[in-house]
């Protein structure tokens, strides 16, 4: 391909920033947590980079799931939704796939398996996100309903917390969940990646660190970089062509910036058809062959401006990084009014990946 754009992904950094949750994890297991594609950076390259750091990977979708398992990654492997179906359930044990179990039609489904191939579940508990989910009153049966089953082996209890990245924290729905954890003799699934950061106490015996992995913090009023992570993704793309601008001079749909005076913006060859947001406002950061520069103008399918008032040496050909080591993505996502999990999970498969070992 000759378009000049490239989403490359660090395996390394995705590495590092796992031992650095295992570091800060109470949790005697952690599972890494590769749904949607291990969040933009390849769910089959992800695994095989943490192949022999992580206790279990957790994700949605069985068909990754099973090109996990072709792949030759031998971990355990948890459905965070369970089943969508019967054949799914069938072929959870088929593949030796684990994973939640929050709905009585789940249960109907993973019963008809094979008790000599019994699915390992992971019973899912409401505790406040009021997604999925048994209600703490019904934890009990749930679990009695569970064991009565031959082709099921309980193995985890878990819930997911609404706010273990806000100020809110999770002691509300922590003291919810603790009771029934523990009378359910199960080991204990609960804390993302912000309650593995922030919350001890949430640790329990499996941790499922997610963002933080891919070098982005949870938190908003910090990157991950200043966490002490690494990012993983950058997206970059090269300057095309060099436009000057006269004081009242538009740039791109709507006339959404004016020129004040004077200027020379670079055209990139990068758009919202590429997963770049069409909503980041003018001044997004980008760096410019390592210079800081900002965004001018609205995001079109293709292309989008940059300032190069400040950098003459700048220029057709110029690579200019839209987020990465150099751009926190938490910037990015701010100007655009959104979070690092959709921008990483957004880039589109027409930008060539390159994964760098």
């Amino acid at each position: 391909m000759t378009r000049p754009i490239r989403l490359e992904i660090s395996l390394p950094a995705i590495r590092h920033n796992f031992q650095f949750i295992r570091q800060h994890a109470r949790s005697r297991q952690l599972f890494a947590v590769i749904k949607a594609d291990a969040y933009g950076h390849g769910v089959v390259d992800t695994a095989k980079a943490l192949a022999d750091q992580a206790d279990g990977f957790a994700l949605l979708n069985i068909e990754d799931a099973v090109r996990l398992r072709e792949a030759g990654i031998r971990q355990p492997i948890a459905l965070l939704e369970g089943p969508f179906d019967a054949a799914e359930a069938a072929a959870m044990a088929d593949y030796r796939l684990g994973g939640a179990a929050h709905s009585i039609e789940q249960m109907d489904w993973l019963a008809k398996g094979s008790a000599e191939r019994p699915v390992e579940v992971w019973l899912k508990i409401n505790s406040g996100m009021n997604r999925l989910g048994f209600r703490l009153e019904q934890a009990a049966d749930a679990l009695a309903r569970l064991r009565a089953l031959p082709a099921v082996r309980p193995t985890t209890i878990m819930t997911h917390f609404a706010t273990a990245d806000e100020d809110y924290g999770v002691a509300e729905q922590w003291e919810r969940f603790q009771p029934a954890a523990a009378a359910s003799g199960l080991a204990v699934c609960a804390a993302n990646s912000a309650a593995l950061l922030r919350h001890p106490p949430t640790h329990g015996d499996i941790g499922r660190p997610g963002i933080a992995l891919y070098g982005a913090s949870p938190f908003g009023n910090a990157t991950g970089a200043e966490l002490g992570l690494i990012p993983a993704m950058t997206l970059s793309a090269d300057i095309i062509a060099v436009q000057h601008l006269q004081p009242d001079d538009a740039v791109g749909y709507g006339r959404r910036f004016i020129a004040e005076r004077a200027m020379r913006i670079g055209i990139v060859a990068c758009g919202y058809a590429d997963g770049y947001p069409r909503v980041a406002a003018n001044g997004t950061p980008v760096a410019v062959d390592g210079q800081a520069s900002g965004t001018v103008g609205r995001v079109s399918m293709d292309m989008l401006a940059v300032d190069l008032s400040h950098l003459p040496q700048a220029g057709i050909g110029s690579r200019v990084e839209l987020w990465g080591p150099q751009v926190p993505i938490e910037q990015v996502a701010a100007a655009a009014g959104t979070l690092s999990y959709e921008l990483m999970s957004a880039v589109m498969p027409r930008v060539p990946r390159i994964a760098h070992s």
